[in-house]
């Protein structure tokens, strides 16, 4: 995909990964319209791009649905156009089941999964008449290895990559191309509410200008997938070809954690350890 000149709008672009993706793109000339929920991050986002001022602020909290209606008609009097569209944002409550609500998974399915989708649905037209537009899905490493502690935000992601793959056939005779990228851990702000676990289970985390230089070079090769290399390539394999031994693996990990007291399970639920 041809970067320079396109407009593109990223979703959760007021910080994290979804900032770095913003600022990888600003720097090879693409035009952005920022997506976040806050605006003093959106603006702390632009002030970092290479030009600021043709960027444009769209403040909308992805979890309420009502919100996300008419995206298509305030991006078209925004811009009038749209080439390329990143669904970036995503939230993550990591814990044991037992001390998780229906709220926060609620929530996280309406940010991580059916926000994506819906805005997605809604601008079609406007990635269709660009004539080369492109959908780039964020997910995570999660979505295809789930680790314990984190089933909720691995269904979201199980489900992004598969609705992903879905979304790239059905489009693929109308010049839309549909790309997934799995980062693995990130030393963004979100990820300060999970670090016990990072710890436990031993996770590589990246720094979000590499994770969002990856991902801008994929888009320019029309990847239609993103994964990191290394031993993440050896896991994802282990995972298709010999999952009883991934399951293995994760399960000692997680012993390990729980019997050091890095992590905890509810008391609801107790564990056999032996």
């Amino acid at each position: 995909m041809q970067l320079d000149g396109i407009t593109a709008l990223v979703t959760g672009a007021g910080s994290g990964i979804g900032r770095a993706i913003a600022v990888e793109l600003s720097r090879r000339g693409v035009r952005l319209i920022l997506l976040g929920r806050t605006r003093d991050g959106l603006e702390q986002t632009q002030a970092l791009l290479s030009a600021p001022d043709g960027a444009t602020i769209m403040c909308l909290d992805l979890a309420c649905p009502q919100g996300r209606d008419g995206i298509a008609e305030k991006v078209a009097t925004l811009t009038g156009r749209l080439d390329l569209l990143v669904n970036n944002a995503g939230i993550v409550d990591a814990g044991p089941l037992a001390s998780q609500s229906e709220d926060s998974w609620r929530r996280m399915i309406e940010v991580n999964l059916l926000a994506p989708m819906s805005i997605t649905r809604q601008l079609l037209p406007l990635l269709r008449s660009s004539g080369c537009g492109r959908v780039v899905n964020v997910g995570s490493m999660f979505g295809d290895i789930a680790f314990p502690f984190f089933a909720a935000y691995s269904a979201t992601k199980f489900g992004l990559r598969g609705w992903s793959e879905a979304l790239r056939r059905e489009l693929a005779d109308q010049a839309i191309g549909v790309t997934y990228c799995a980062p693995r851990g990130t030393r963004t702000p979100a990820a300060a509410g999970f670090a016990a676990y990072a710890e436990a289970f031993a996770m590589r985390m990246d720094p979000p200008e590499d994770v969002a230089r990856a991902i801008v070079d994929g888009i320019a090769r029309d990847a239609r997938d993103i994964y990191p290399g290394g031993v993440e390539r050896l896991f994802l394999l282990a995972q298709r070809l010999l999952p009883s031994q991934v399951d293995k693996g994760i399960r000692d990990q997680m012993r390990t954690a729980l019997k050091s007291g890095l992590v905890r399970l509810s008391s609801a639920l107790p564990i056999k350890l032996s």
